[in-house]
């Protein structure tokens, strides 16, 4: 008998336009199918690519296509719907990008025992040029809270209880975790649990510079120091000393971030490097973020998003809603009336296609 698997739904939400990473992908779900129950991939790559991927999977994963989902982000819509597929309470949300192992997985498991949402850290492996300046920007939201990973651990139910979260924002993964706290639920922030992400080409990252900067607009104390860096860099540029000085603030800083809760046995030292790099990336990126913003809006898979969160109102009265419909299906149920047909129910539908 092989180890025991975790009672956990992966859902990995997919959007792809080519398949140059599917063969490294296909090995990543063969290991993943032996660590939990199951594994559920949402794919709305265009149909060609689907149909590969459907061939590439078969018998190995569930995999789906996305149901519609009121909002611009894609991803929001794939989540949701695996969200709703699931089979298990306890869920692992994750890009296509981001490599769990076994024991990452079990202790998301076992931190779900109490709480509705976990918050891993990522870490980059490999770690080329752009992903060691990259790691500069992780080590310093670790040395001052913690970083928004590419994968949260999240109790089905609370989801579920929300009504989902708004598909209409940039930054979805902060929406999503909003949504849960909205909804009365426990986060946990796991700064010692270090999830592996594959960095993404040069030129992807070249492109995700002001895309990264924009999600500030949806943290107001944070989109206020990031736009006095700018005049704060140039006071300090007029002085050797003081240049020297704030240098050294940004290394001390992320250094804190490095060795914090385990951080260098995943973050090689050079990590901390890219924190000065990516301190003078944002205080330019902020800036251009808000000019879009004024502009209508950050591209984003060919369209603009304007918001990157949506107001605290709007997520309470997201949840006063669901609460409602909830109380009037409970309602029906006990009068032997039929279910209203906004209401989500507790268990999954059935699967369009289950593979």
């Amino acid at each position: 008998m092989g180890p025991h698997r975790l009672p956990l739904t992966y859902v990995l939400p997919l959007r792809w336009t080519d398949d140059a990473d599917l063969d490294e992908l296909t090995a990543y779900l063969r290991g993943l199918a032996g660590l939990v129950q199951e594994v559920l991939v949402v794919d709305g790559s265009p149909p060609p690519l689907h149909a590969a991927h459907a061939r590439a999977w078969h018998g190995l994963v569930r995999h789906e296509r996305p149901d519609p989902w009121p909002g611009c982000n894609g991803k929001v819509a794939g989540v949701m719907t695996g969200v709703r597929l699931a089979r298990h309470e306890r869920l692992v949300l994750a890009d296509d990008d981001v490599r769990h192992d076994r024991g990452t997985l079990t202790a998301i498991d076992a931190l779900l025992d109490g709480a509705d949402a976990v918050r891993p850290q990522n870490y980059f492996d490999p770690l080329p040029w752009h992903a060691v300046w990259d790691s500069g920007r992780t080590l310093l939201n670790r040395a001052l809270g913690a970083d928004y990973p590419g994968t949260l651990g999240v109790r089905r139910s609370i989801l579920l209880a929300t009504g989902g979260y708004d598909g209409d924002v940039l930054f979805e993964n902060l929406e999503l975790l909003r949504t849960v706290r909205a909804a009365g639920g426990r986060e946990v922030i796991a700064r010692d649990v270090l999830v592996a992400r594959r960095p993404p080409t040069a030129r992807h990252f070249a492109g995700q510079r002001v895309r990264q900067a924009y999600d500030s607009l949806g943290q107001p104390a944070r989109l206020v120091a990031e736009l006095a860096l700018a005049p704060a860099l140039v006071w300090a540029g007029r002085s050797r000393a003081r240049a020297v000085g704030a240098l050294v603030a940004v290394l001390a800083l992320a250094e804190r971030g490095r060795r914090r809760a385990g951080g260098a046995a995943r973050f090689p030292a050079r990590c901390t490097l890219g924190a000065p790099v990516w301190v003078l990336e944002r205080a330019v990126c902020v800036w251009v973020a808000v000019g879009m913003r004024v502009r209508g809006g950050v591209p984003y898979a060919g369209q603009r998003v304007r918001r990157a969160t949506s107001p605290s109102r709007a997520r309470r009265a997201r949840c006063a809603a669901a609460r409602r419909e909830r109380a009037l299906a409970g309602a029906d149920r006990r009068d032997g009336a039929q279910e209203p047909a906004g209401v989500v129910p507790a268990a999954p539908r059935r699967a369009v296609s289950r593979r």
